[in-house]
Order: C-alpha cells, then structure tokens, then sequence
C-alpha cells in the first residue's frame, strides 16, 4: 500500500482526477517499486501486469526491431503514467533509464478501479491521445527534421518536463540530461558525433552552456524555437 496523501506527484499524476476517498481506494492495491537504472520493469509483447506512475526518474519505452535493432519511442518523466491498460499485451519495452521510483498496480485491479471511475478513464483517454499527437511528433522529428532541429527540439522538450517539475517559467533553465550522447543520437536517429557536433555548435552561439557531462543550461529558449522552425 503506498501513502497517497504523501505523493510528490500527487497533482500531476493519472489519479488526479480522482477524490481524496477514491485515491485511498487505490493506494490499498499501489505498490512503491524502486528501480535500478537498466531495470525492466515490463517486456515488450509481454502480458501487461503492471501500469503504473512515475514518481522520480525517468523511464525509456522502447521497441526492438527484426533485425534486433533498438528503437526509443518515448520517455516517461515523473507524473507521467506507464503501461497499457484494458490490454492484453504490453506494446513495447518499459526501462529504467535512471534510477527510478514508480507506483504500480496490478493491470487487472487497476482496471477493475478504473471502470468504476469516469474522470479516472477520461484522463486515461485524453492522456492516451496526447501520447498520440506527441508520436505523431516524434516521426516527423525522425523522419523530416535535420540534426540541427533534432536537437533543439530535444532540448525543448526537456526543457518544458523541467519546468512542468518547478522550474521558472523565464530567463535560463538548467536541465539534467537523463542519459548520455550515444543514447540521444539512438533515440533521434543520428550519431554521437553529431550530437557532439550540434551541442557544442549551440554552445558556440551563446544559447547554451554545458556547465557538465549532463547538465546543460538553456541561455536563449527562442533561438531553440527559431531553430526548430527553420527550413
């Protein structure tokens, strides 16, 4: 049982929707799993047994291609909820990119919760849709984009999950990159080399700084937004 009253995700989470009574209700069936970085916390085309939310950390949805090659479809930040609920099948892998804390519930429970619950499989559906549009993105940052707006448009999502968590809505933002350069370029579909290359070419134009390996400091958020725009 986990103590709801006492979730730093509380407001951000899938059960916010839901009364103080009915969020009790569904902590008698959480479970606070804490999660090495690597860890598998589901297998893809597995059965779904677990959904749940991420509490701290970040978590890397992936999928393996048949020539055994893996592909990055997604990152769940804290608030976010993973999982595939009222399925019988996960659609891709679930993994620990940092360390990681989650709240998790059975599939089947969480399901037989969330029929009894409106709101609760509302903002299933729109959180749903939302994961939709933002993989619609990500094919066209894939497919279309150049390196140079990959990595601006990277940038700009971490940017927005660091202020979704607190931080200021202006002037410089410092973000706390969740894996290294060879991962980025796996995710964004080019090399390390030219991650190196884009990151240290921003840094050269005033609109960041890169105080360390993973820390980045975002200085002109516009120029990011103008970069990802160009032709």
């Amino acid at each position: 049982m986990t103590d709801c009253a006492q979730c730093p995700v509380r407001d951000q989470a899938i059960c916010s929707s839901l009364s103080d009574d009915d969020v009790a209700r569904l902590g008698q069936f959480g479970r606070l799993q804490r999660l090495r970085r690597g860890t598998v916390l589901q297998w893809e085309d597995e059965e779904s047994l677990l959904v749940g939310n991420v509490i701290e950390g970040v978590l890397k949805l992936s999928s393996t291609a048949s020539d055994g090659r893996e592909q990055t479809l997604g990152l769940a930040h804290q608030g976010d909820f993973v999982g595939r609920p009222f399925g019988p099948k996960s659609a891709h892998s679930v993994v620990a990119l940092t360390d990681a804390q989650v709240c998790t519930f059975r599939r089947a429970e969480f399901d037989s919760f969330a029929r009894t619950q409106p709101e609760l499989e509302h903002d299933l559906l729109e959180r749903a849709l939302t994961d939709l549009d933002r993989t619609r993105s990500w094919l066209m940052l894939l497919g279309r984009k150049t390196a140079g707006q990959k990595i601006a448009t990277f940038l700009l999502d971490m940017v927005e999950r660091a202020r979704a968590s607190g931080a200021p809505e202006c002037g410089p933002v410092t973000i706390e990159l969740p894996c290294g350069r060879q991962e980025i370029a796996d995710m964004l579909g080019t090399t390390i080399e030219t991650v190196s290359r884009q990151i240290t070419a921003l840094r050269n134009r005033g609109i960041i700084e890169t105080p360390g390996t993973r820390r980045i400091m975002i200085l002109d958020r516009e120029a990011l937004v103008l970069l990802t725009e160009a032709e």
